[in-house]
């Protein structure tokens, strides 16, 4: 890891449940729709169309959806993340107390 990826101490880390439950709303539908074997049939026909057919359709808006989602779980959290960090910067890195003695014990 380079320095510039290195999180600040106190940040959130770089792998949170939201950004993985977005990696996983991309994941299904690219799952799904590359799984062959789990539609490739002909019945039962919706509107005269084979299930073939308008199941692969059928995942088009549902694909959107799922892709609309992690949209919205990446925004969320990187709108956390640049409130923790403007919240640490501004508390400011938290230093020792010193000793009420001046430093002679």
């Amino acid at each position: 890891m380079s320095s510039s990826q290195v999180p600040a101490p106190g940040a959130p880390p770089v792998v949170s449940p939201a950004r993985v439950l977005a990696g996983l709303c991309l994941l299904v539908p690219i799952v799904v729709v590359l799984w062959v074997p789990s539609y490739s049939k002909t019945s039962p026909e919706f509107g005269g169309l084979p299930f073939f057919y308008w199941y692969q359709l059928m995942w088009v808006p549902v694909s959107a959806l799922f892709t609309g989602a992690a949209y919205l779980l990446i925004r969320r959290d990187e709108a956390a993340r640049k409130a923790a960090s403007a919240v640490s910067a501004v508390s400011g890195p938290v230093l020792p107390a010193q000793p009420s003695d001046g430093g002679k014990s």
